[in-house]
């Protein structure tokens, strides 16, 4: 979790009135369960069918839902918890909070690759078959997840090693600050975000202008190549809202004082709820393929028209 939910939570917990915190919490509910369900529903297409599961870009954008479902279903059980029992044994919020961040760290990673297979299937027609295979791509997600662990993991290493042993053993609010207070953490985390997003920038911004300028930029498949690609932009510049979070929650608490959280509610929302509902825009929607196998199981339908 970051700090913008930090905020979202501790000042909820204390200024809220009881109508608005159910109301709050059935908001956050209900859009979690309608992500899920979709998500839901494109793991099991996706799981049904052979042309998705021997396909690396349908493989990719699974692996986007799954780090989505995770996110978002870890990020309203922190919500909930901040309204109801308020605490959690360190070792309990840890499992979560690193989860959490695992999903979080893998989605910037996921969608530059998506992207790069984009630009391969574009301008490298010819041998995309021969450089996204499955075998490849799922060695792809396993990298995404080693530089995922890499860049978190450390934080529960120095917490441990830094932190005195009564620490362990007690209850605490449970966001990223509390499970691992040490300052270290912060400028580390600043550090290697600050690596990977203008890496992801930078293989956005060139696949996107390869494929714009590419020979065959007129057809039909590289438009849609760029529009998707603009989409994954789009997704990771509402994810790194959160990096700008905590100063912009600073003015607002001084010039908005009585709103104050529910501004910090709606920088939840924009920040971790709204871009886990752009996935299934991408390939559940926007894919005629995905789109038809997806049609039977997300109305209940029993044949395929």
């Amino acid at each position: 979790m970051n700090s913008l939910v930090a905020n979202t939570t501790v000042v909820v917990w204390y200024q809220d009135s009881l109508s608005t915190a159910v109301t709050k919490n059935v908001i956050v509910v209900c859009l979690g369960i309608s992500i899920n369900y979709i998500n839901a529903c494109l793991f099991h297409t996706f799981s049904k069918h052979q042309i998705f599961y021997r396909n690396s870009r349908y493989i990719l954008f699974i692996h986007l839902v799954v780090n989505d479902m995770i996110q978002v279903t870890l990020t309203i059980t922190l919500f909930i918890i901040s309204y109801t029992i308020h605490s959690v044994h360190v070792p309990v919020c840890w499992v979560i909070i690193l989860l959490a961040l695992f999903a979080t760290e893998n989605t910037p990673l996921n969608l530059a690759c998506m992207a790069v297979e984009c630009y391969i299937a574009i301008c490298m027609p010819l041998r995309h078959v021969q450089i996204c295979t499955v075998r490849r791509t799922l060695v792809l997600i396993g990298l995404i997840w080693f530089t995922s662990v890499l860049s978190v993991l450390p934080d529960l290493f120095i917490t441990l090693a830094t932190e005195p042993l009564d620490f362990f053993g007690s209850q605490v609010f449970c966001l990223r600050e509390t499970a691992f207070p040490n300052p270290l953490i912060i400028k580390k985390r600043d550090v290697i975000h600050s690596v990977l997003l203008v890496t992801v920038w930078i293989t956005i911004f060139f696949t996107y202008f390869k494929i714009l300028f590419t020979a065959k930029a007129a057809s039909k498949g590289a438009n849609k190549a760029r529009n998707t690609i603009l989409l994954h932009g789009f997704q990771l510049l509402l994810g790194m809202a959160k990096y700008i979070g905590p100063p912009l929650l600073s003015f607002l608490g001084k010039r908005f004082p009585r709103n104050y959280t529910d501004s910090l509610f709606a920088c939840y929302i924009i920040v971790q709820i709204l871009p886990r509902s752009i996935s299934p825009i991408i390939y559940g929607i926007r894919d005629n393929t995905f789109r038809r196998y997806l049609k039977r199981y997300l109305f209940c339908k029993v044949t395929i028209q």
